[in-house]
């Protein structure tokens, strides 16, 4: 018995020491580190209009009203507690139906515009909730935008424009639009023209 915890006694020390760094000591460094190099990120991402929270810009939200931009489609209403894309291929046949109810749904929109639909509006990203569009998604859309809001669409592309973010480090990813700052400029642009 007594050999038994002789042994056991360093593997106990070593539990409880690990536990310790990988389960306390890292957890809080990691934790204070992000506050203070990446303060806004690791609270979210929260964007404020004045002291209520509107939403994060890391996550896409439902816009449905003619006068908003809309984002990508989601499978899962962008509640982040289910992340997760539809798992259908191209050559799935209920993917094909989505593409083209979207499709029609985004053309009944905007009956005269016959632009080729930018693919980003009619299928879902891989999480189901990303918030952003592509930059001919967006320039798709402001016609729309810009008559139900009694806009110039000039200014409402101008306002796209704007708002185009680069590649990450200049060559990650594409140029994209973050349809809630989108969505929150129009808002601030409509509402200094009343």
């Amino acid at each position: 018995m007594k050999d038994l915890v002789t042994s056991l006694r360093p593997a106990l020390l070593l539990l409880a020491l690990f536990t310790l760094i990988t389960g306390v000591v890292y957890p809080v460094a990691l934790t204070a580190a992000a506050q203070v190099v990446f303060p806004h990120q690791a609270n979210g991402s929260m964007i404020r209009r004045g002291d209520q929270v509107v939403g994060s810009e890391l996550v896409g939200q439902t816009f449905a009203e003619p006068g908003h931009f809309w984002g990508r489609p989601s499978a899962v209403g962008y509640d982040a507690t289910t992340s997760g894309g539809t798992n259908r291929g191209v050559l799935h046949p209920d993917q094909a139906t989505d593409v083209a109810a979207r499709i029609e749904a985004l053309r009944a929109a905007d009956p005269g515009n016959v632009a080729p639909v930018p693919v980003d509006l009619v299928t879902a990203s891989g999480s189901g909730l990303d918030p952003h569009i592509s930059p001919a998604a967006a320039y798709y859309q402001a016609p729309r935008v810009a008559r139900a809001r009694g806009l110039a669409e000039a200014d409402v592309r101008a306002l796209v424009e704007a708002h185009v973010e680069g590649r990450t480090l200049g060559f990650l990813g594409e140029p994209r639009v973050n349809v809630l700052r989108l969505n929150l400029a129009l808002d601030a642009l409509a509402g200094a023209r009343r």
